[in-house]
């Protein structure tokens, strides 16, 4: 009932007119502004997040920097988010991944509807559905055939237990009615190891991750975790296609603690949307295989919300728990 609720404190903000936002709120920014990341450097988050400050800074003229605050699956970062003033000066960057894994575990200290102001959904990014050259599947009809015909006999790898590769994988299953078994590794590297010497025979990589080995050749890409065909991979089906309703998508966008002035927020936001219109930013998240979105504060707090319950859902049907 709280995430439901939820809609109603996120959406409120974009009841204001949008020319209210075409200029600064008085006196904001005149001091840096502190962008968190749940996740270590290097990864997707920061280098999405590291992409967006930077044009901020260009734009607005203060300073916008990054805060890496890894640990605990993101609970590290959001917490902070939490209890930070509500003035705008601090804002984070969460993912498809925050949001899923806070399902996993109990007695959360934050509730997303309810703590935090919802920005602007920066980008979308599907997962490329991968199997090995001398798996006999060619398609996502094909793959559910075979699973079929041998229960369990398939296992997909991941880069570990409630990331987005597993939850793809659990999602298949339940879509599909099929069985597979999920093997977890310790990072993404040994997951494409593995994939491609036939050690498991299914894998969700980005990408970035993905698009070396189908071009060389080493392993064959079936279909894309999006609801749609992805500009990446255009001649890619989407598992949606053969599975209607299925959908994955590993996505970046900024949050505020709740109670930031909404003032602040559209200010936030428009700023956000005129960076992603930046050719240099846009050709190398584009070139990531990354969809540029810059939704408003009213359509990216439905979608955590949803993202929320749907893998809220997912997660206790499977009966997954944090390691």
């Amino acid at each position: 009932m709280g995430h439901y609720l939820g809609v109603a404190v996120f959406c409120c903000g974009a009841c204001l007119p949008l020319a209210a936002a075409a200029q600064a709120p008085v006196a904001y920014p005149v001091k840096p502004v502190r962008m968190l990341v749940p996740f270590v450097a290097g990864g997707g988050t920061d280098l999405v997040a590291r992409g967006v400050a930077q044009k901020l800074t260009d734009r607005i003229g203060q300073p916008f920097v990054v805060d890496n605050r890894p640990g605990a699956g993101g609970r590290i970062a959001m917490e902070t988010t939490k209890s930070a003033a509500a003035d705008g000066y601090t804002i984070t960057m969460i993912s498809g991944t925050t949001t899923a894994s806070s399902n996993l575990h109990k007695n959360l200290p934050y509730d997303f509807a309810r703590d935090f102001a919802p920005i602007s959904q920066v980008t979308e990014q599907p997962y490329v559905v991968l199997v090995p050259n001398a798996l006999p599947v060619k398609s996502v009809p094909e793959l559910i055939a075979l699973a079929r015909a041998k229960p369990g006999a398939l296992n997909y790898g991941s880069s570990g237990t409630g990331g987005m590769q597993h939850l793809s994988g659990t999602l298949l299953s339940q879509k599909a009615g099929i069985s597979m078994v999920h093997i977890p590794f310790k990072g993404g590297g040994q997951v494409i190891v593995d994939l491609v010497t036939g050690q498991i025979q299914l894998a969700f990589l980005n990408p970035l991750g993905a698009r070396p080995h189908i071009t060389a050749g080493r392993v064959r890409g079936i279909a894309v975790t999006t609801r749609k065909r992805a500009q990446a991979f255009p001649s890619l089906p989407a598992v949606a296609e053969t599975l209607p309703g299925f959908h994955v998508s590993n996505w970046y966008g900024l949050v505020a603690p709740a109670k930031t002035p909404q003032p602040t927020i559209q200010f936030l936001y428009k700023n956000v949307v005129a960076a992603l219109a930046d050719a240099e930013l846009r050709e190398r998240l584009e070139k990531e295989g990354s969809e540029l979105l810059g939704s408003t504060p009213k359509e990216f707090g439905v979608h955590i919300v949803s993202e929320v319950q749907m893998w809220g859902k997912v997660i206790r049907e499977a009966g997954i728990q944090a390691n």
